[in-house]
């Protein structure tokens, strides 16, 4: 597998882990069957495609992406959807996670 079929990977188990997430909160604790069955179709999803990008992007780097571009991710629809805004402590720390997934993307480097 090459680099960039790795990095395909993360971005599919970045979108389904963002669609796990959505479908977890529409769930309403589990308890609407649908939504629950999709949440974990999507998360099952997102774990493949991790292992699988895992395999050629360092784990270090695969998951500080997608941790990071997730959570980002699911700020912004908790604010379109749910208009829940965060204060500026919250706007801070997302910045900064993006800030961390910049530098780690593009100045880290592993000993493999």
């Amino acid at each position: 597998m090459t680099v960039l079929s790795g990095y395909i990977f993360l971005t599919v188990g970045i979108i389904t882990g963002i669609s796990a997430n959505s479908f977890a909160k529409i769930s309403n604790g589990f308890t609407n069957f649908s939504a629950t069955a999709a949440c974990l179709f999507f998360m099952f999803c997102c774990m493949f495609s991790l292992s699988k990008a895992m395999s050629v992007i360092p784990v270090g780097f695969t998951y500080a992406t997608y941790g990071g571009l997730t959570i980002t991710a699911i700020a912004i629809f908790g604010l379109i959807k749910y208009n829940q805004m965060p204060n500026i402590y919250g706007i801070l720390g997302i910045s900064l996670i993006v800030i961390g997934v910049v530098l780690i993307n593009t100045l880290g480097k592993t000993n493999s």
